[in-house]
């Protein structure tokens, strides 16, 4: 089944992870019935005891005996580039085909795809054989909400480097679900608790494009087919676009089953000490939390601002665009480049504060309160960035002077 490249040439790539084997099983089982003639790539990979060099294997059923007979089964090394090549080689073998790439719970999607999508110097890129489809996550709501409060273990995940890359645990989680486009959330078979409710919520707020189905609902048809059709959500650049830190804050109104989400906003740099004295009104209650800052001490870097379960890193994340900087400016993606024109000021550019909390019982004027006594007052302000620079900063530390900068 082939349905959005006639015409053009390109076969279909299809994208499935999940939180769990069954959950990620159930998701290629519709799949497959949806389009019985793709072909599946399932991928493993491990890596080796100095955790650089990892193994990965590769798995085909389903499409012909062309596209099979085109795969090697075990190679070692980067994980996206070996894809990479297989993909190439179906593509090669047999043009036009529907592939589903099924991915292991140590991959995280949303990077893994944009390195694959990435075009090597001399070769040919995957956009010129296939279209994407929308990212398919299964979701099985005991081990979601097990993994959301696990900020003790880590996770060791590959994504656009060979090395995997520690997260918590819950990290790993709430990037899983925000990757997705179409979230099947499995009904494990135990008496309903209101656990598959209340995880719908949760999904709803922590990813609100993202179409979630409960188990048994795709019995509909007609709710199949986004998922063999080339996907809306993947801008033109790919899937790079979506890793952008300065990113159109999604928010979904309204509160379901106690789960809200606040948006915060300030065209004012921040004061590091009173940020950090914030901290205690501001996180209690919160799930997951994801932004941008603007840090009076760190005035020319973006500072992203992740939080899962109890955990909160804070990031220097590259630097906000300037206006007399064309290259920064080519190399933005197409929607940060419009949300800088949107919100640009003639002093300071794109600079703002944006978060996203979502959680249970969340007091949205608490938040908001906190966020607002942070940033710099009319006073400070005016002081100017060279003197900001001397603001204590128990968060992110002193920022490193240029030598030929005036004390």
């Amino acid at each position: 089944m082939r349905a959005g490249g006639e015409g053009r040439g390109r076969g279909l790539l299809g994208v499935v992870s999940g939180n769990t084997p069954e959950a990620r099983g159930r998701v290629l089982d519709l799949l497959r019935r949806a389009s019985p003639d793709a072909l599946v790539l399932s991928v493993s990979v491990h890596a080796d005891a100095a955790g650089r060099y990892p193994f990965v294997q590769r798995f085909a059923v389903g499409g012909d005996e062309r596209q099979r007979a085109s795969l090697s089964q075990v190679a070692t090394g980067d994980p996206a580039v070996i894809v990479r090549q297989d993909l190439g080689a179906i593509a090669r073998a047999a043009p036009r085909t529907h592939v589903v790439l099924a991915l292991p719970d140590n991959v995280d999607a949303l990077p893994f795809l944009a390195e694959l999508w990435r075009s090597p110097l001399g070769r040919t890129p995957l956009s010129d054989h296939y279209d994407l489809a929308p990212l398919a996550v299964g979701i099985d709501p005991g081990r979601l909400l097990s993994d959301l409060r696990c900020v003790h273990r880590s996770a060791h995940l590959f994504g656009d480097h060979p090395q995997a890359v520690p997260l918590t645990l819950a990290e790993a989680a709430a990037r899983q679900v925000e990757a997705a486009h179409v979230m099947v959330l499995r009904d494990g078979g135990v008496e309903d608790d209101g656990r598959l409710d209340g995880s719908r919520a949760l999904l709803a707020h922590l990813n609100p494009s993202a179409l979630v189905l409960l188990d048994g609902e795709e019995r509909d048809s007609t709710l199949l087919t986004p998922l063999t059709r080339p996907g809306s959500g993947w801008a033109a650049a790919g899937p790079a676009d979506r890793l952008d830190v300065i990113a159109p804050a999604l928010r979904r109104r309204g509160i379901e089953r106690g789960v809200a989400s606040v948006l915060w906003r300030s065209r004012r740099p921040l004061h590091p000490q009173r940020l950090a004295e914030s901290l205690p009104q501001v996180m209690p209650a919160v799930v997951r939390s994801r932004g941008y800052l603007w840090v009076a001490t760190h005035p020319d870097s973006v500072i992203s601002w992740r939080s899962a379960g109890r955990h909160l890193e804070l990031r220097q994340a590259g630097s906000w665009l300037e206006d007399e900087d064309t290259g920064s400016w080519r190399a933005a993606s197409s929607e940060r480049r419009t949300l800088a024109s949107w919100h640009w000021d003639d002093r300071y550019g794109e600079r703002r504060n944006e978060i996203v909390f979502i959680g249970a019982e969340l007091d949205e004027d608490r938040v908001r309160a906190a966020l607002d006594a942070a940033v710099l007052d009319d006073g400070e302000l005016a002081l100017g960035a060279d003197r900001w620079a001397d603001l204590p900063d128990p968060l992110l530390g002193t920022a490193i002077r240029d030598p030929g900068a005036e004390p």
